[in-house]
Formats: C-alpha cells, sequence, structure tokens
C-alpha cells in the first residue's frame, strides 16, 4: 500500500484519512483509501472511531436481549462474532502469530521467523481459542448486570490497548505495524486516552472508566511480552494488544460491577 504510486501526489486530509483508518479497520463499505503514511498520522483517533462499532456491536445485542428474547450467553456469542465479523476478524491472526512466536524457544530472531510464518501453531491455536472463550465469557459477565454501554466501552478500549502497545514498542521494519507505532507520540496518546476516559465515565460512571484502565493494563502486559520476547513490535502484536485490550476491558468491568 505504502509503496503505490497512486497516491504520490497525494495531499493530505484529515477527514480522508479518518475514513480510511476506518475502511483500513473494518467492513463497512466506505471504500476510502489513503496512503498508509497519511492513515497512520491519526492512529490516536482509532478509540474514537470505533465508538461507532461499540455502539453498532451494542445494538445488536440489545435486539437479542429485548426483541429476540435470547439468553445472555447466547447474546454474548452474537455480539462477539458481530465485533469479529465487522471487523473482518482483521486482528485474529495476531493473536495467532504472536502466541507461536513467544512459545518457541530460541532468540529473539527465531522468535520473530515464526510469528511472520504464516502456519499457524497449536500455541496460537490455542491462545486464539482462550482469548475468544474469556471475551465472550466477560460479554456474558456484564450482560447479566445489564450494563449494555460495556460493549461499546470495550470496543473502543481495545484500541486505547493497541495505543499503549504501540507507545510502549519499538516498531520492527519494514511493515505496516511500524508506521502505527512510529505516529503514536506521548502527547497524542495522552489526548487520545484522556477523552476515551472522559467519554467512558459520560456512558457508565466509574465502572466504564476501570474498564478503560483495564485495556491500558492490556496493552502494557502485551508491549512488555513482546519486549522480552521479540525486542521489537509489528502489527501482530497490535492485534494481539487489541484483542487483550477488550478481553481486559470486560474482566475489570465485571469486577468493578460486583464491588461497586
Amino acid at each position: 500500500m505504502e509503496d503505490d504510486s497512486y497516491f504520490d501526489d497525494e495531499e493530505f486530509s484529515a477527514i480522508r484519512s479518518l475514513l480510511g483508518l476506518l475502511t483500513f479497520s473494518t467492513i463497512l463499505p466506505l471504500r476510502v483509501y489513503t496512503s498508509i503514511e497519511y492513515m497512520t498520522k491519526l492512529t490516536w483517533c482509532w478509540p474514537f472511531l470505533h465508538i461507532f462499532v461499540g455502539i453498532l456491536a451494542a445494538i445488536c445485542g440489545y435486539v437479542s436481549l429485548e426483541f429476540l428474547h435470547l439468553n445472555g450467553f447466547f447474546t454474548a456469542v452474537l455480539v462477539y462474532a458481530f465485533l469479529m465479523i465487522i471487523t473482518g476478524y482483521n486482528h485474529l491472526d495476531g493473536v495467532m502469530d504472536m502466541a507461536d512466536g513467544v512459545m518457541v524457544h530460541g532468540d529473539p530472531e527465531r522468535k520473530i521467523g515464526v510469528m511472520k510464518d504464516s502456519s499457524v501453531g497449536a500455541g496460537g491455536v490455542a491462545t486464539l481459542f482462550l482469548v475468544a472463550s474469556l471475551t465472550i465469557a466477560g460479554l456474558y459477565n456484564i450482560l447479566d448486570y445489564n450494563f449494555i454501554f460495556g460493549i461499546i466501552i470495550c470496543e473502543m478500549a481495545a484500541k486505547t490497548s493497541l495505543l499503549t502497545t504501540a507507545l510502549l514498542s519499538k516498531p520492527l521494519v519494514p511493515g505496516i505495524g511500524s508506521y502505527f507505532i512510529k505516529e503514536t507520540t506521548v502527547a497524542n496518546y495522552l489526548v487520545s486516552t484522556i477523552l476515551i476516559i472522559c467519554i467512558a465515565f459520560l456512558l457508565g460512571d466509574l465502572v466504564s472508566v476501570i474498564g478503560v484502565l483495564g485495556a491500558v493494563v492490556g496493552g502494557i502486559v502485551i508491549a512488555t511480552v513482546a519486549k522480552r520476547n521479540f525486542v521489537l513490535a509489528n502489527g501482530d502484536v497490535l492485534g494481539m494488544s487489541n484483542e487483550v485490550g477488550r478481553l481486559f476491558a470486560l474482566l475489570f468491568m465485571a469486577i468493578a460491577l460486583y464491588f461497586i
């Protein structure tokens, strides 16, 4: 994408870049494309774009519960399936690839080689199963408290987790992930996260804020694991952070709903 001469004479447009970022991360029929350099300049806005995705998922959950009268578990599975489909299964390969790289023995170069390999090992499959299962369980838990806003929170917080990992990582180049990492600075990360926390508070008070903080913790965990195993980070690491961040947000909200 970054080598396509079609974008050689393109001028930066914030709206086009935002829509390009949403096109990149979902299957929504926007069909707005821009160069990878311009699209990633607004990486810090990614959580805000996925508020819209979270709203759609929350509507899916509400319809399932209130109109189709499905139980909480079935609704949680449908919401998770909806999130995976609308995002084009964008980060699931990252979960499997990073897990395979972490599981293999050897130096960072060997681990990176396994992570970038197109084949998937048992560690990758098992990790994806665990992350998916625990995420569904987390959705079921918050729905048990009728906290439908938690669906919106966990989806936008997933991207905050991704930004956290990007901020704390050194990029593996070449690769698309390196552009997102390079464009995530302390300044724009803080602006993004503080605004997301404010939005979370408006949607669900302290419980939602705790969910965002959980996603930040998830991002720190993935960045730490990646640094110890690979030294550098790529798109697979960011993908893992997104999925683990969603899971951590749900976990923290589930605990907060019980105690608050």
